[in-house]
């Protein structure tokens, strides 16, 4: 299909600003002859310093979250006009650590949605299903909602600049992994959710990226699969070497 792939490390609540400058000296050290597109996801504090590192390379940066309004009294928030001062090209919005652990509703979601494109940021869209909502057999339920709420008002020609991440909460974290085969058919349904919101075509050219205890001993199964187009690899990708591995998958 021709769709990008990308290649993005979500680093969380990790590193001094001295271990996040190491890790990008590394992963550009590493990354030179590679023309893969990669993204990774500092720390807010260092977002900026590590977009000027960046710049002109192969990778890209973004933030982990933001908050939808411009402005105004959110104390502790980012507001999308610092996102893209500080040089991100991307935000991360709905991870399953910010429904889950911080109660974000499918309406937030949408709203800063919504609010990545009004200010021209790329968001890389997190859904995925709970470990008793994939026994129960909701996993397509789950990301039917998850998806048509992110994109309700949202129009095709924005709808056509996302990239989403299919992250099996029970994935992540916990060292297991879905199989290829559970991911791809994960993806799939993704896909079919889009195409029915903005037809096959669009659905056909959206990056579908999988996220869920991602490392160098399982990339090539899921890279090998069609509707995965790259991954977002949280733990492995707080080491160059691991990461590096990972991108370089083939």
């Amino acid at each position: 299909m021709g769709r990008r792939e990308i290649f993005a490390g979500n680093w969380k609540m990790y590193k001094t600003r001295e271990e996040a400058v190491g890790l990008v000296r590394g992963l550009l050290e590493g990354l030179k002859g590679i023309s893969r597109e990669v993204v990774i996801f500092p720390p807010y504090p260092y977002a900026a310093e590590i977009a000027a590192m960046c710049r002109g390379t192969v990778i890209s940066v973004g933030m982990q979250n933001m908050h939808f309004e411009k402005e105004g009294a959110f104390t502790g928030e980012i507001s999308p006009p610092m996102v893209k001062d500080s040089g991100c090209r991307y935000v991360l919005i709905g991870h399953s650590e910010r429904r889950h652990v911080f109660g974000e509703t499918d309406d937030l979601i949408n709203k800063k949605v919504r609010a990545a494109f009004e200010f021209g940021i790329e968001p890389i869209i997190c859904v995925g299903e709970l470990l008793d909502e994939r026994e129960n057999g909701q996993t397509g339920q789950v990301l039917s909602r998850q998806i048509k709420g992110a994109f309700d008002g949202i129009s095709a020609e924005n709808a056509s600049r996302s990239v989403i991440a299919y992250e099996p909460v029970w994935a992540i974290g916990t060292g297991k992994v879905a199989t290829p085969e559970i991911a791809d058919d994960a993806h799939r349904e993704v896909r079919n959710l889009l195409s029915d919101l903005y037809g096959r075509g669009l659905a056909d050219s959206t990056p579908v990226l999988y996220g869920g205890s991602v490392k160098p001993d399982n990339i090539s199964g899921l890279y090998a699969k069609d509707n995965i187009d790259g991954v977002l690899v949280g733990g492995a990708s707080l080491k160059a070497d691991s990461f590096l591995e990972i991108i370089k998958v083939k």
